[in-house]
């Protein structure tokens, strides 16, 4: 079974007509994956056995008997969960995460968990124990980073959708870089509880789709309020789909000039174009500032890795992971089962953390990047009074090959110069398909105010329809 000419409304049809059985379906779609992912890698686990719930209503749960991908880094009882880590190469959690309850609720059918970065820490799904990912548009490129294989499985076609998570970027720059859709709510539409933590500050979990409606449904199941998690907000979660079909006449649209400037050549004429789409259509274009997105780099990177680092703690040899062998005191358990379940891009991290919030260093550079991130977000607040979204480029440049980057930490950081701010304001943002630059997609990105993703959709889908971008074929899977 492969997705690409197909969505969740014309699976469900199929469905519930007859037309196809929610066991063939998931039967279906695990050989494809077995046979396809030789190409990507875009899985870590798995389930041979998938099966579909007992009892599909597919009048009331539009996603009954669909399956669907779930990133590594989303606890899942009963079926592995590693975190693209050696550290939880063998983790079986005990409990599911409060997204993986509500798509049960919905009558999901889970076929397993896709690579990623390390503990979501990169921009290429390099850094993964399990190998990187390629993407499907060309195999020698990267699918982006951290949530490349959920990114992969939908743009190669072996899932309809998939959840990732984005801490600076990790949905939408994937999305980009694969010709997909993907929405990273607001801080505290979806609850994180079962979301193995990098930045606890930062951390969203997200949606990844080819059709920008199919997001909008599998959004109105996982959002809403969460017992176990007192950061997600308790407002009531609208029906996202209202908003898809939309005209854009009269929205506000504001587009900031760093992020033009960030793009140059046929790039920046692809977005331009769909900004142009935009204007032709009644929307209101204005030009402005975010002068602190200079700034947003290395603020995050504090940040982030000081989260990270504490966040990380817990993985001491002792309770669950992987524990070192021949150790003689427990500090030797502790050092020797860091050093060798832990990656090169997350001890650097865990490093740079430490460091930060130590107690010479903490005023000097933590503090100050809390105060910066205020500056950052003030710096929305003030476009938002005057405008309903933001739009401009969702990365700075087309996938890049394997290899070309992942040795220069700097160069890999400065992907997510155009996506971090989204995540140190809180605020939602998702990447859609804006055409091709050498023969590789790119993405426009979407940011509205907070709890407004309804705008979001409005334009991604005025945009879908313009462009028909799902239309194309990823050409690296050609035979």
């Amino acid at each position: 079974m492969n997705y690409l000419n197909e969505t969740i409304d014309s699976l469900n049809k199929k469905l519930a007509s007859g037309e196809i059985s929610a066991d063939q379906l998931a039967k279906d779609t695990v050989a494809n994956i077995k046979e396809t992912d030789k190409k990507l890698n875009a899985w870590i686990t798995v389930d041979d056995n998938a099966k579909p719930a007992e009892n599909l209503d597919f009048a009331k749960n539009k996603l009954a008997g669909i399956p669907i991908a779930i990133k590594d880094n989303i606890v899942t009882n009963g079926m592995k969960t590693t975190a693209a880590s050696h550290i939880l190469d063998n983790f079986m959690p005990m409990y599911d995460a409060s997204v993986i309850t509500k798509l049960k609720d919905a009558q999901v059918t889970f076929v397993g968990k896709t690579n990623m970065d390390e503990f979501a820490m990169g921009s290429s799904t390099e850094h993964s124990y399990f190998g990187a990912t390629h993407n499907p548009w060309n195999l020698d490129k990267v699918p982006g980073g951290s949530s490349g294989g959920s990114a992969a499985s939908v743009a190669s076609g072996q899932v309809v959708a998939a959840l990732g998570s984005d801490t600076g970027g990790s949905i939408r720059q994937p999305a980009a870089f694969n010709g997909i859709f993907g929405i990273k709510p607001t801080y505290g539409r979806v609850s994180r509880w079962g979301l193995i933590a990098f930045g606890s500050s930062l951390d969203q979990i997200g949606v990844m789709t080819k059709r920008v409606k199919d997001s909008a449904e599998v959004l109105n199941v996982i959002a809403g309020g969460d017992e176990h998690d007192s950061t997600v907000s308790p407002r009531e979660v609208p029906d996202f789909t209202k908003f898809i079909g939309q005209d854009v006449k009269g929205l506000r649209v504001a587009v900031p000039k760093e992020y033009m400037d960030a793009v140059s050549g046929e790039m920046r004429e692809v977005i331009q174009k769909q900004i142009d789409t935009l204007k032709e259509a009644g929307a209101i274009i204005n030009e402005v500032s975010l002068p602190h997105t200079k700034y947003v780099v290395p603020d995050y990177y504090i940040i982030a890795s000081s989260e990270a680092s504490s966040n990380l703690q817990r993985y001491d040899g002792i309770r669950y992971g992987y524990r070192a062998k021949d150790t003689k005191n427990l500090l030797d358990v502790y050092v020797k089962s860091r050093s060798e379940g832990f990656g090169t891009e997350v001890k650097r991290r865990i490093m740079l953390g430490s460091f930060a919030l130590s107690a010479g260093s903490y005023d000097k550079f933590f503090r100050q990047a809390a105060k910066v991130r205020t500056l950052i977000c003030d710096d929305f607040d003030k476009i938002f009074a005057e405008n309903d979204v933001i739009v401009g480029p969702t990365t700075t440049e087309p996938a890049f090959g394997i290899g070309e980057e992942i040795s220069d930490p700097i160069k890999m950081y400065n992907n997510d110069i155009l996506t971090i701010s989204a995540n140190l304001a809180g605020i939602p943002a998702a990447s859609v398909p804006a055409g091709l630059v050498d023969g590789m997609p790119v993405g426009l990105q979407i940011m509205a105010k907070r709890f407004d993703e309804g705008n979001i959709f409005r334009i991604a889908d005025f945009i879908e329809r313009s462009n028909k971008f799902y239309e194309k074929t990823p050409t690296g899977m050609e035979d």
